[in-house]
């Protein structure tokens, strides 16, 4: 079985921290979002090569992150675009990366800014007992966010309706990034021959359920799309549970570091209060309170609160003033 791990997204949600970095590199915890997916590719036998599909904007990142890494099976996938105007759409990068690199087996897409909670060999086992296209869904459980989603519709397990991004949603069970196909389902080319739309990977979806059988792996384990600074920290907060992650090198003086906080190598934090908010490298922060903040890399700011506020790097703010 082959995999293919989307990463070719800019991000746009959570510039400027993603502007010059890929959001799937961006830190849980003590490791990347998308270092999760690849450990767990890495134990399933059953996969044999995992291609990361990215752009050439951020191809030197991942070169750089799987040189450092022990993983074995990712290799990159480099579409030919830098810039989201360039984009080909989810469903024709697909298309062209399957032809690029010759992929003629079962293959499993994942996104690679998803963090899910369910044991990802346990969808691989269901989409092998059931041997046609699979998806996995989970229930939103709010009308207003399946809006953004591609709706499932079931009969069992059986996808009976898919809507990509309905404006008027039946149900809150929505098809996140996960899909398994079987080899004779990369109908992909003929999709886009027929001029189908090369974006949302639901269009596919819906495309395809209405000519061969889909099935759903429902599942309740948490499930996070990492696209907002709101996902970013609702994340961080259930990795964290309430704990801190503190770099060795980072420096703390008479501050006081609540819960869901991460500070990072040679960041500073002085006569500061800080909760579910993360500090990234080098950053100093002094005599400011901090709440549900998201401060990028070698910024500075002093005697400034913030609340839900998203801070690019270098940037200076003192007194209210940048």
């Amino acid at each position: 079985m082959k995999v293919v791990v989307l990463a070719g997204g800019y991000a746009t949600r959570l510039w400027p921290v993603t502007k010059h970095r890929p959001k799937m590199l961006l830190p849980i915890g003590e490791t990347a979002v998308i270092d999760r997916i690849f450990d767990a590719l890495e134990q399933d036998d059953r996969i044999e090569e995992v291609y990361v599909s990215t752009n050439e904007r951020f191809a030197t990142e991942f070169e750089a992150h799987l040189a450092d890494s022990e993983f074995e099976k990712p290799t990159l996938s480099i579409e030919e675009t830098a810039e989201e105007s360039e984009k080909f759409g989810v469903v024709g990068a697909l298309g062209q990366l399957v032809e690029r690199e010759g992929i003629d087996d079962d293959l499993l897409v994942i996104a690679g800014d998803n963090l899910i909670g369910f044991d990802l060999s346990e969808f691989l086992d269901y989409f092998e007992s059931k041997g046609t296209t699979t998806l996995a869904a989970y229930d939103v459980g709010d009308r207003e966010k399946a809006k953004s989603y591609g709706l499932v519709e079931l009969e069992g397990d059986r996808v009976v309706d898919f809507q990509e991004k309905p404006e008027e949603p039946n149900s809150t069970l929505v098809s996140i990034a996960c899909y398994g196909f079987p080899r004779e389902s990369l109908r992909f080319e003929e999709y886009l021959t027929d001029g189908n739309n090369p974006d949302e990977p639901g269009w596919f979806l819906q495309w395809l359920q209405s000519r061969e059988p889909v099935h759903a792996f429902v599942f309740e384990e948490p499930w996070f799309d990492i696209g907002t600074p709101e996902s970013y920290l609702a994340a961080i907060e259930w990795e964290l549970d309430g704990d801190s992650v503190i770099a060795e090198s980072a420096t703390v003086e008479r501050s006081t570091i609540g819960e869901n906080v991460h500070v990072m190598a040679g960041a500073e934090i002085v006569d500061a209060t800080l909760d579910r908010s993360v500090v990234f490298e080098d950053a100093v922060v002094r005599g400011c309170e901090i709440h549900d903040t998201i401060i990028d890399e070698e910024t500075r700011i002093e005697n400034v609160n913030l609340a839900g506020a998203l801070i690019g790097a270098h940037t200076r703010l003192t007194n209210g003033t940048e």
